[in-house]
């Protein structure tokens, strides 16, 4: 998904010119026709996600200058881009003073509005990393430093928050490479404990004759080696969060002493004669079934209800493609600082391209991959030549949605769903050739698929917009240039004008 850009304007001619541009430029629009208007959506109870502000200073309500003030008062740090068609310098020196990150004068050409959101945009996402570099070295990661804008991450994200609030055993499952890690280490960053320890083992890559040693913990003379005491990841983690990650590769032996670490509240290291209390939350994470490993005796029963307490499924990348961009862009503006590259930038083909892949790997062949392409990136924007891995592989299979009866139509709920049953290209109503076997217009493929979405989605026009990634004025000039404004329900077409 690209970027959002709150375009805030009281001139409607103003208004429509700057969201046409910053829709050619790759940027998803917003417009607000005042200062208030703009405040509810930044400041609101359900505020809108948005990423940079172009903003007009002089309004007839509130003003640009209040707006920005309102938003500094709130603790909003989105990067603000102030245009007025009075130039002055006292007029600059106030809205930089007042927190804006650049200013342009009206009317703005495409290139001059270019460079500004580039730019603006760039600085807030590096400002981010660095911010979010800091936690992740302190521990102190949130719910706030998961990527996403997937409407599949929302229940990982309330989740989260709920398990945050207590010291309830948490089992993260999901394919390898999704970042269980991260979300375990959001759960404590976001918690009472987030002062604490935070303590990682890789269960998978623990050696079996040492895993109760590295766990629990040995006496000096406990086996051949052990030359000195050594405390254990329970200890260290002590007062804080101990992560498990891939706990379905523990041997069995350390399964029973988990399993009473668990219940006791204490250890007993390697060669001791005493328990020792401790005091450890445990989040554990696995990309296996434990369900079947515990039918196939592999592993512990009991166990696996002490860990199974409050389950987290993190899904695969490929059921949330909307998150591929702003991974990417996350990726980039992190790996370009570490690697000291002045790579700005994903094109749009590039980013068209990641977007269609399916990512076996998940984010961490997606962060590798974006890695890769800023090593071999010779400019500041990263295009399709630099992914030869991604554009090298088999294209997946063509497919689209079958086409909705009307009996699907009428039972559909006021949120958009869509069929999931996968047909081939071939099966549906859409021909890229007509009867004489010549490419169908542009034209008439276009209105096909815009009618096809205003059905798909039954009417909800904004959905349709944005699925169809154009701004709702965009589609309704559609509607009338390609005669389709018939198709559209009158009553929801007003109520959706007057909305916007």
């Amino acid at each position: 998904m690209p970027d959002t850009v709150l375009i805030v304007d009281d001139d409607p001619v103003q208004r429509r010119l700057l969201e046409s541009m910053v829709q050619r430029l790759g940027y998803e629009p917003l417009t607000a026709e005042g200062g208030d208007a703009a405040v509810a959506l930044l400041l609101g109870p359900d505020p809108a996600h948005i990423d940079c502000v172009v903003l007009d200073l002089v309004m007839p309500d509130l003003d640009g200058l209040g707006v920005l003030a309102r938003m500094r008062a709130a603790g909003l740090d989105t990067p603000v881009i102030v245009q007025t068609a009075h130039g002055g310098i006292d007029n600059v020196v106030s809205a930089m003073r007042a927190g804006a990150s650049d200013f342009v004068v009206k009317p703005a050409s495409p290139e001059r509005l270019q460079v500004s959101l580039a730019n603006a945009l760039n600085v807030r996402r590096l400002a981010g990393e660095l911010q979010r570099i800091k936690r992740s070295r302190d521990g102190t990661l949130t719910m706030t430093d998961v990527v996403t804008r997937s409407p599949a991450m929302q229940p990982v994200l309330r989740a989260i928050e709920k398990a945050s609030a207590s010291t309830i055993p948490v089992l993260v499952a999901g394919e390898s490479g999704v970042g269980k890690e991260l979300i375990a280490r959001a759960i404590h960053g976001t918690g009472a404990r987030r002062a604490k320890p935070f303590v990682a083992v890789n269960c998978g890559a623990l050696p079996e004759n040492l895993v109760e040693s590295i766990l629990f913990g040995h006496e000096k003379g406990a086996f051949t080696g052990a030359t000195e005491k050594h405390n254990g990841k329970f200890v260290e983690a002590d007062g804080g969060t101990l992560f498990l990650d891939e706990v379905g590769e523990l041997p069995m032996q350390a399964q029973v002493k988990l399993l009473r670490a668990l219940q006791q509240g204490e250890i007993e290291a390697v060669g001791a004669r005493k328990s020792v209390k401790v005091d450890v939350r445990i989040i554990s994470a696995t990309n296996r079934d434990l369900i079947a490993d515990v039918k196939a005796g592999r592993f512990r029963e009991d166990l696996f209800y002490r860990l199974h307490v409050f389950p987290i499924h993190v899904p695969p990348l490929r059921q949330r493609p909307e998150d591929i961009p702003a991974l990417a862009r996350h990726f980039l503006t992190r790996i370009a600082a570490e690697e000291g590259k002045r790579v700005r930038s994903i094109s749009a083909e590039a980013q068209r391209l990641l977007s269609s892949f399916r990512w076996p790997g998940n984010v961490r062949q997606l962060e590798n991959a974006v890695f890769r392409a800023v090593v071999l990136a010779d400019g500041e924007e990263i295009g399709v030549n630099e992914f030869p891995q991604i554009a090298g592989a088999a294209p997946e299979p063509a497919q689209a949605w079958i086409e909705p009866s009307p009996a699907m139509v009428s039972a559909w709920p006021e949120e958009p769903v869509r069929n999931t049953a996968p047909l081939t290209i071939e099966a549906t109503r859409l021909h890229l050739t007509d009867a004489r076997g010549e490419v169908r217009p542009l034209e008439d493929i276009e209105r096909d698929v815009i009618r096809f979405a205003i059905a798909h989605y039954n009417e909800q026009m904004s959905e349709v917009a944005r699925r169809l990634k154009i701004g709702r004025s965009t589609l309704y000039r559609k509607l009338e240039t390609l005669d389709l404004a018939d198709t559209v329900n009158g009553d929801t077409l007003g109520e959706e004008t007057r909305a916007g």
